[in-house]
């Protein structure tokens, strides 16, 4: 797989809404409105730190299992963080899209997602990613699934299968870094193939009080560690041939 450093991706599970609210006396959904402000401050100063690709963690399969009316405020809020940021996406450069699944949203989210990706879809400055109804585990299994009993794929060819299976670009490169809010150390079913030599940043921070000094400071860390993917660091070798074997040259 390609190693070429051509900007982070940064994956962002955004966590603590409910206990930033409830360490406050209010409602968990107040916590989800104020975690929308946190989004567009992650947003602003992702290019700046030399972030090209950002995944937020909007919205898992599994948060399905919460409260309906939590579950309703988390898709009006979605729905109007995009119709809202739309424009300003636009004028920032930023293109702007949501993986995962599309058939369980309501509709009135499901254009307005259509909407913003079509508006934004010449953004170069940053990729911007929400992960809505999205379990890395189904992607996983999609692009599997799509595989033909005799059809061949290395590495590359299947991370942009798994691209494709959760509606994102076949060519967003492999995560450098997952940061999760709110002290838990977990990564929750998000982009687990994807995330194969990540490093991982945990911060106590709960996500409505998260800034860009916070992402700063989990950048830099991130910028101290030595990776190595498996292999000695001044001795970096192409991986061998798994079909010519040892013999190849």
């Amino acid at each position: 797989m390609d190693r070429t450093p051509t900007g982070l991706h940064v994956g962002l599970i955004m966590d603590g809404n409910g206990r930033w609210a409830a360490a406050r006396g209010l409602p968990r959904t107040e916590g989800h409105r104020r975690g929308a402000a946190a989004v567009r401050r992650a947003v602003e100063a992702a290019p700046g730190l030399g972030i090209t690709t950002l995944t937020l963690y909007a919205f898992s399969r599994d948060n399905w299992r919460r409260p309906p009316d939590e579950v309703a405020t988390l898709m009006g809020l979605m729905e109007s963080f995009l119709v809202r940021e739309r424009a300003n996406c636009r004028r920032q450069g930023v293109r702007l899209a949501v993986i995962g699944r599309r058939d369980r949203l309501p509709p009135g989210l499901i254009r307005a997602i259509e909407e913003t990706e079509r508006a934004t879809r010449h953004g170069t400055r940053l990729y911007l990613r929400l992960a809505v109804d999205y379990s890395a585990r189904s992607a996983i299994l999609a692009a599997a699934g799509a595989l033909g009993s005799a059809e061949r794929c290395d590495e590359t060819g299947f991370l942009q299968r798994v691209n494709r299976a959760c509606h994102s670009d076949p060519e967003t490169p492999p995560v450098d870094l997952v940061i999760r809010t709110s002290g838990e150390q977990r990564l929750s079913d998000f982009l687990l193939f994807e995330s194969a030599y990540a490093e991982l940043v945990f911060i106590d921070t709960l996500w409505p009080d998260f800034d860009g000094e916070d992402l700063r400071r989990a950048i830099e860390a991130f910028r101290r560690r030595e990776r190595r993917f498996g292999a000695v660091p001044a001795e970096i070798h192409p991986l061998p041939d798994p079909v010519a074997g040892p013999s190849a040259r």
